[in-house]
């Protein structure tokens, strides 16, 4: 078992079932709340999927392939996950690192900027918009996206990265509300990469994310 500062990094290679993957998140977001287990990063890929969040419009689903919904119970609206796309669930203990949630998110989107840079994309955060983009202009695009939980002050969910997914399913929604802007992924950046080496770069930066959090 891989521990970062006392975080345990979980990595899966098989799809894992979205339903799967919120069970494993209650119950181990309690364990941490009851001290009974440790802090814990989950890196995943999911069969294609969306996912509706607290605030997601049923009029941004569209959905011509016809796949499954999930009601992930975590903020924003619709994502797409499936294939060649990296997750990330990050279940932390906000009781130890601070009561800060706002401060949370800019930590995780701080620690995606580094990772991409990582990669070789250089990417940013743009204002009044959720996640993490590249590109300036009519050619910026949403790489990354971002959806955090928090129960009992411990966090669930996380982030997604492109990597190399169909972009052709994000078709299916409108992603995350934003109707104005496309999606892209580190392949269609130029960058091929095993997931593996996506991972590694996660790693190597998120030490600089937990000091961020304090």
């Amino acid at each position: 078992m891989e521990r970062i500062d006392g975080v345990e990094w979980r990595a899966s290679e098989s799809p894992v079932p979205y339903e799967e993957a919120l069970a494993f998140m209650e119950q181990r977001a309690a364990a941490i709340r009851s001290g009974e287990a440790s802090e814990c990063v989950w890196l995943l890929e999911h069969p294609p999927l969306f996912t509706a969040g607290t605030s997601a419009d049923p009029a941004e689903l569209i959905n011509p392939l016809n796949f499954p919904v999930y009601e992930a119970g975590r903020g924003g609206r619709y994502t797409y996950h499936g294939p060649g796309q990296r997750v990330g669930y990050v279940m932390l203990d906000l009781e130890k690192r601070g009561r800060d949630v706002r401060k949370l998110v800019h930590g995780l989107e701080g620690w995606l900027i580094a990772t991409l840079a990582d990669l070789g994309v250089s990417a940013h955060r743009a204002p009044g918009r959720i996640g993490i983009w590249v590109g300036q202009g009519p050619a910026e695009a949403k790489i990354a996206a971002l959806g955090i939980r928090v129960k009992r002050w411990v966090t669930l969910h996380g982030f997604s990265i492109n990597v190399a997914p169909d972009l052709a399913h994000f078709d299916g929604i409108i992603p995350c509300g934003i109707a104005d802007f496309g999606v892209t992924s580190l392949a269609q950046c130029g960058i091929e990469t095993p997931m593996s080496r996506v991972d590694a770069c996660l790693k190597r930066s998120f030490r600089l994310f937990l000091s961020d959090l304090g």
